[in-house]
């Protein structure tokens, strides 16, 4: 993200600014009247530069989880508004969704536009869905729901997210770099300090410098695209964080209607990431 967004997603943390006018933020607000839009055209270089990252084909259609990047201004925009009820640092993506109805080759204009939703109790606290969908012409060709939890005071009867009943173990290791968060950051624009250096990590705290959620969502897609079909939903929830550097174990299995997958640490099988594939 540019750093004049950064500093405006950090200043609702900082104690006195955070209740300057601009800055303060409601804690009873409702962000679903929050909506912004951009357009967008594909720029093949981009694509490439991301594609590598990631661990896709070089290809002219763009990699299933890409629009998410140009999608994420305005998730920002949206949660550095006022209106939002929770600083944006500290908002814990907890689960995403993608939906590819067609391909999108590199080249084509995009129409964007992201929303919010009205909180929503969780058993750890509160969480917001964020939705985007992604047009050429009146042809809605990718659409997506990304869910942020703000942790607090939680609510035993409801709902704690998405449930995956099969999780198939890992079977092949890949090794991420301790430079991985700055790579990725260098082609979406996510410079949230966590994923960057340990100092920055630590101060905000974790161990070190942790992966995005959305870079690991989309090598577990490259692993399998050439699996999937062209019109596909995508479904992952985040468990516990990636640590870098470290090993990650991927899994796959096939499903009554699509595939299963999962990241885990390998020394214990205990979950990064759950998800699922299936047509549409």
């Amino acid at each position: 993200m540019p750093v004049p967004i950064l500093i405006k997603a950090a200043l609702p943390s900082v104690p006195l600014v955070n209740q300057l006018p601009g800055i303060r933020k409601d804690p009873h607000g409702d962000p679903s009247t929050l909506s912004f839009s951009r357009e967008v055209t594909v720029e093949r270089d981009h694509v490439a530069a991301y594609a590598a990252v990631c661990g896709f084909p070089a290809k002219d259609a763009v990699p299933l989880t890409y629009p998410h990047v140009l999608a994420f201004p305005l998730q920002m925009s949206i949660m550095t508004s006022p209106e939002f009820p929770f600083p944006a640092i500290g908002s814990v993506h907890v689960e995403n969704s993608v939906t590819g109805h067609r391909p999108i080759i590199a080249g084509e204009t995009l129409d964007l536009t992201a929303r919010a939703g009205s909180p929503r109790p969780h058993a750890k606290g509160t969480t917001v869905d964020f939705t985007t969908e992604v047009r050429v012409g009146d042809e809605l060709v990718w659409e997506s729901t990304s869910t942020y939890l703000r942790r607090g005071r939680g609510d035993d009867s409801a709902p704690s997210g998405t449930t995956f009943s099969e999780v198939p173990p890992g079977g092949v290791e890949w090794r991420l770099p301790a430079d991985l968060g700055r790579r990725y950051a260098a082609v979406s624009g996510d410079r949230n300090p966590i994923h960057l250096y340990p100092l920055a990590a630590k101060a905000l705290g974790f161990p070190r410098q942790i992966a995005h959620g959305m870079w690991s969502k989309a090598r577990c897609i490259g692993a399998i695209e050439n699996r999937l079909p062209d019109a596909v939903r995508v479904e992952v929830a985040f468990k516990k964080p990636i640590v870098l550097p470290s090993s990650v174990s991927f899994g796959v299995a096939g499903t009554a209607d699509g595939h299963a997958f999962s990241l885990t640490r390998p020394k214990d099988g205990a979950p990064h990431l759950v998800g699922r594939a299936v047509a549409v």
